[in-house]
């Protein structure tokens, strides 16, 4: 039984995040998904909204849970025992960052492995940055995120005056 950890900001959760979750989960027996806490980066949505988002989008799968954690990852699978870090790859680009981040966190922690997830084609382009962008403009998000989180989305830009300026 191989428990795994899937990190990220999730700001917003995206459909290929999800579609990452969904196949390893298949894959290991547990996916403990750590949504990232970093007092140094600001956050479009609060970690308790993260937290809530992500655990009503993997309600339904009983081998998902869902966590907060703000130091190195590594520390967080040693602490659950999870030998394995997941993490999602669109393109070359994102490889060789994650491929540098692989290599860092064998070194402080030489018993976790990561294994690279490539994003199925039609979440090819999903970058949280470009769908906050675009709902912050008022642009149509909701074939790059759950409805939950677009509602989200269109919630904390409701405020904002589209027509001043």
């Amino acid at each position: 039984m191989v428990k795994a950890v899937f990190a990220g900001s999730f700001d917003p959760p995206t459909f290929g995040h999800l579609n990452i979750i969904e196949r390893a989960r298949v894959i290991f027996s547990e996916v403990h998904v750590v949504v990232a806490v970093n007092s140094e980066k600001k956050y479009l949505f609060s970690k308790n909204e993260r937290l809530s988002l992500m655990k009503g989008l993997v309600s339904k799968w009983g081998n998902v849970s869902v966590h907060a954690w703000n130091t190195l990852i590594v520390e967080y699978a040693k602490k659950i025992g999870a030998g394995v870090l997941i993490r999602g790859v669109r393109n070359l680009a994102d490889f060789s960052y994650e491929f540098d981040l692989a290599m860092m966190n064998k070194g402080l922690n030489p018993g976790i492995e990561t294994v690279f997830l490539s994003t199925d084609p039609e979440y090819f382009v999903l970058r949280s940055s470009a769908i906050k962008e675009l709902a912050g403009l008022g642009g149509d998000v909701s074939s790059m995120v759950p409805e939950s989180v677009a509602a989200a989305l269109y919630e904390k830009y409701r405020p904002l005056d589209r027509n001043s300026g």
